[in-house]
């Protein structure tokens, strides 16, 4: 299989993210969002499978706001510790679109992505009709996909993760999950889903099957009261999943090769649903049940609480061994330290800061000397930047740094991440009105008079010699201990904090990167700092971006 046809794949799959059709149908159906999963049914019959096909999947489905794709990661581990055969299907996806679809753990080959990619694009090409688009959207087409390569492949079962919501996600034709999960509820994706914990919680428990078990984690009372109506209205067994501890023995703790208190949760979850999976299933050696014990919180819950088990060893190691990049992840290089986190909700940002003051302030402890803190954040959509913002301020990063999920201006070799529903002014100027909030937010802890250097959008770009885009820094307002940057890119942004001191990760333009008293000033610090702490949050396309740039293993 040439390269270049996979590269085609990636190109063409692009395009349908601005399906002009779908784009109209979509403002049409705003209100009638079922016949949206019709017409999901109606492309997944055209690409040659029938809705009845996806039931030999034996599919754990799993919704929620913060922790499905942890859920998801940990769940697929577990069962595969059992020698099962398994699909995984998420999103979005870090660097490569094939992380979203895997065999066994591992991101599908480009063979095989392009195989598959042909054969159902040709399909729903010679399908077309004036009656029927020619093509679903990027995700939808990219769930079909999924549901052909694990039928073909004939894995023992699939883990599927929810893209947004629930009830009318393009995921949820499906019939007869053999368990579903709803992992921990918040506030996102508002214009969709609704602006209250509530309504979300509606949307999540659409997931929801006759007879199907269902879990959840400890939430709020009101959306744990919508999630019971839901069940009883659907006639789903929904349980309360137990607090890890109730799994653990005395003097053991369960390892978890996520870090992070959050993901406790997560894997407690994950463990009900393998759990679940493994006996409705009728394969042997699950864990062995356990009394309750006194981690049991002291209230009632509006529905049973699952009985917590003895996790077999299969179960212990798969928690032990999940990976999930770009959700707490720490990369040390040097005297470079980058913590990543694709956090982007106010309970996931709140997560994600209790990890990161945690494991730098044991860093800060074992290293000695001096140590220059700074953020790397970016946030997309409707999401509340001044409240996600006001949350990262107590960290006391000296600099808060700004920039799009763009991993390079030039854009060579970006594919996997073009978007093309936004334009490099539109990401930029989001990237000014974020830093702006910064420093109003700085200015109020502080009571320092700023000082400014406004500039147009058109002026943060411009050509170097070589002919690539450079820094030209925006307006940046310098407060006590605080200083703000806005770079046009990731790469760009990276190379500033890190001033050529990760020696796998290429600055070339350290020269070029101080057009502006605060970068310049800065440059000093960071080059003289014992240890330069980096936190990259906001976005889980920013985290992707960086991680491109500083994990070259990960494009391979």
């Amino acid at each position: 299989m040439s390269k270049n046809l996979h590269k085609d794949a990636i190109r063409t799959l692009n395009t349908l993210q601005t399906n002009a059709n779908y784009l109209d149908q979509v403002k049409r159906q705003r209100y009638d969002p079922a016949e949206q999963l019709q017409m999901m049914r109606q492309f997944l019959e055209r690409s040659g499978l029938q809705v009845e096909d996806l039931d030999k999947l034996n599919i754990i489905h799993v919704t929620g706001t913060k922790g499905k794709g942890s859920t998801c990661a940990f769940t697929e581990q577990i069962l595969r510790n059992y020698g099962l055969k398994t699909g995984f299907y998420s999103s979005p996806h870090l660097v490569q679109v094939r992380e979203r679809i895997r065999i066994n753990g591992q991101p599908i080959s480009k063979e095989l992505f392009s195989k598959y990619f042909w054969q159902v694009y040709n399909r729903l090409e010679e399908t077309n009709d004036e009656e029927n688009p020619s093509m679903p959207p990027y995700f939808r087409f990219l769930t079909i996909m999924a549901f052909h390569i694990f039928l073909e492949q004939k894995v023992d079962l699939a883990v599927l993760e929810v893209g947004i919501g629930g009830a009318y996600d393009c995921t949820n034709i499906i019939r007869n999950p053999v368990v579903c999960g709803v992992s921990t509820l918040d506030i996102d994706h508002t214009s969709i889903l609704g602006d209250t914990i509530e309504k979300i919680a509606w949307q999540k428990g659409g997931i929801f099957k006759p007879g199907v078990p269902a879990f959840t984690v400890y939430q709020p009372t009101g959306p744990l009261e919508v999630l019971r109506k839901r069940a009883e209205e659907i006639e789903c067994p929904l349980y309360m999943s137990p607090d890890l501890a109730e799994y653990e023995d005395e003097g053991i703790t369960l390892k978890l090769g996520l870090k992070g208190d959050h993901q406790k949760l997560n894997a407690a979850l994950a463990l009900q649903l393998a759990q679940t999976w493994l006996q409705r299933q009728g394969y042997p050696g699950f864990g062995e049940q356990k009394s309750p014990s006194c981690h049991l919180p002291p209230m009632k819950w509006p529905f049973p609480l699952a009985s917590a088990f003895r996790p077999s060893i299969p179960m212990v190691q798969g928690l032990q061994d999940t990976i999930w990049l770009g959700r707490t992840q720490v990369l040390k290089r040097g005297p470079i330290s980058y913590y990543i986190d694709g956090a982007h909700t106010s309970s996931s940002i709140k997560a994600c800061i209790r990890w990161f003051r945690e494991v730098a302030l044991k860093e800060e402890k074992a290293g000695g000397g001096s140590v220059v803190r700074v953020l790397l954040f970016n946030a997309t959509g409707e999401r509340d930047m001044a409240a996600l913002l006001k949350l990262l301020q107590p960290c006391h990063f000296d600099y808060a740094v700004f920039c799009p999920n763009i991993c390079e201006v030039s854009g060579v070799g970006m594919a996997d991440q073009q978007n093309f529903n936004v334009t490099l002014e539109n990401v930029l100027t989001r990237c000014l009105e974020n830093q702006k909030m910064w420093n109003q937010l700085n200015e109020e802890r502080s009571c320092s008079t700023p000082w400014s250097s406004a500039l147009p959008v058109d002026a943060l770009i411009k050509d170097s010699p070589r002919g690539s885009p450079l820094l030209l820094t925006p307006s940046s307002e310098r407060f006590l201990n605080c200083n703000s940057l806005v770079f046009p890119c990731i790469s760009h942004a990276l190379q500033w904090a890190t001033q050529g001191r990760d020696k796998e990760f290429p600055c070339l333009d350290i020269n070029l990167l101080h057009h502006h008293p605060v970068a310049s000033s800065g440059s000093v610090l960071l080059r003289e700092a014992a240890r330069v702490q980096v936190l990259v949050t906001g976005s889980l396309h920013l985290v992707g971006g960086a991680l491109k740039l500083l994990d070259q293993s990960l494009s391979q």
